[in-house]
């Protein structure tokens, strides 16, 4: 510092009285590095690659879903390309794209010539007829499945209710049918009850029982396992979550303690009545934090993706005790959830469980998973192999041809002909779900080989 100062007066150019004063302006207000043992509030926060890939096959897969809704609401599930321009701009496609889109997913749609008035239509093709009746039969066999987690999701609120619209809202994260009114809280009287609000017009969801048997959360259960499996210490693990950082996360010394320390805070389960607690005190603050942390837990872990966006996790926010500031209170905790801008121009914020995937795909995937991932194996599947599936077609044509008229038919029951719509406005909804499901193709270019294609021509002309 002297040295500098005895410098700053040798040169008559420096300003000597003006530089000292920015130096020790400057030494005033430098902060010093951290040394605090507790999470900070303010994080900024770290991309993982792996997700935000996901997002990106889901941007293209929600796409085609609305254009699917499009095609199933249209008389005998077909569209005519002179008027798709013109429908398409109701789903945000400007001028020409829709029909660019559609050819570029041709194991989707498929554009055919009319024999009769030799006018060009689109439709869905027999893969994608057969994954959506696929995915239609996974949601019916996993109905009660889906009365289990609703069940845990209502018992987790405060007053042992939610609203119908909320619940609506993310039905498809939770498995739920579009009727699920009928289908499901009606049709199990023993386990919920429909109310009207005296002071709204709101309708709430009851769960009639607090079983006991359901209150155990899925983060409990890794606990179990983790204690029998590695033989960790029993303290250690009682209050612990699965932490695991996105790459590029840097942990220093003091924020490792402070993880530390924040695994050993106790806290109440988020199935727990809190009301007769006194929350003023500072441990209590700490321990409704940490079980701020377990609710989102758990109720990810009920979705049947492990994923949801952060805007629906917020309609139960007053409900279920969590905090206002959702996103800051998520970025504090990156070693548990990761939240995703990708996929709708960051309009949404995507948030995914952490421990529940491995290299881009659920541990324990279900039969709906599986059933909606066969949607994103068609979208990303090769164009030249769409070729080779075009030249024997006609070898299985009676037989799909009948489940195409099948299909057909289930669709004018469920209120998709003559573009009508279901009850509520839900096939209007469906067009601004976000679906997103994780995909690697069947298909490779090697099925495309030369003796192949040769194999079909030679089985058509023998035909």
């Amino acid at each position: 510092m002297l040295v500098f100062i005895s410098l700053s007066l040798l040169n008559p150019k420096l300003k000597p009285l003006k530089t000292l004063q920015s130096t020790l302006y400057n030494l005033k207000h430098t902060k010093p590095m951290s040394q605090s043992t507790s999470i900070p509030k303010k994080q900024l926060r770290v991309r993982d690659h792996g997700f935000d890939n996901y997002m990106e096959i889901e941007k293209k897969t929600r796409k085609v879903l609305k254009f699917q809704s499009l095609i199933l609401s249209q008389y005998n599930q077909t569209l005519p390309i002179s008027r798709l321009d013109n429908l398409a701009g109701r789903l945000g496609f400007k001028q020409f794209e829709a029909g660019a889109f559609i050819l570029k997913f041709p194991h989707v749609f498929e554009v055919y010539e009319h024999p009769v008035q030799r006018v060009l239509y689109c439709r869905l093709t027999r893969k994608a007829v057969n994954q959506i009746m696929q995915e239609k039969e996974a949601l019916l066999a996993q109905i009660p499945d889906a009365v289990t987690r609703l069940r845990k999701l209502i018992m987790m609120s405060n007053e042992g209710r939610l609203r119908l619209e909320h619940v609506r809202i993310a039905r498809y994260e939770f498995g739920l049918p579009d009727d699920f009114e009928y289908s499901v809280v009606l049709k199990y009287p023993e386990f919920f009850r429909l109310v009207d609000a005296s002071e709204t017009r709101n309708k709430y969801i009851e769960v009639v029982d607090r079983d006991r048997r359901l209150t155990v959360c899925a983060i409990e259960k890794v606990r179990e396992r983790e204690y029998r499996e590695k033989g960790m210490d029993a303290e250690d693990v009682r209050f612990k979550f699965m932490v695991n950082f996105p790459p590029g996360f840097k942990i220093g010394k003091y924020y490792r303690i402070a993880v530390w320390k924040w695994q050993r805070v106790p806290y109440w389960s988020p199935y727990e009545d809190i009301s007769g607690y006194d929350l003023r005190s500072i441990e209590a603050q700490k321990r409704m934090e940490k079980r701020a942390v377990a609710t989102i837990h758990e109720l990810l872990s009920l979705t049947v993706e492990k994923k949801i966006t952060m805007e629906r996790i917020a309609h139960f926010r007053m409900a279920m005790n969590l905090p206002n500031k959702l996103k800051g209170f998520l970025l504090q905790h990156q070693g548990i959830f990761y939240v995703s801008t990708r996929g709708n121009h960051g309009k949404l914020h995507t948030v995914f469980l952490r421990e529940a995937y491995r290299k881009g795909e659920l541990v324990e995937p279900n039969g709906l998973y599986l059933a909606r991932r066969k949607l994103c194996e068609l979208v990303l599947s090769s164009s030249r192999k769409a070729n080779v599936d075009r030249g024997l077609v006609h070898y299985r044509g009676d037989r799909e041809d009948d489940e195409m008229e099948r299909f057909r038919r289930d669709c004018s029951e469920d209120g998709f002909e003559d573009g009508k719509e279901g009850k509520d406005g839900e096939r209007e909804d469906d067009l601004n779900l976000d679906l997103s499901c994780d995909g690697g193709s069947d298909f490779t270019d090697e099925d495309d080989s030369v003796d192949g294609i040769e194999k079909a021509e030679k089985a058509q002309l023998n035909g």
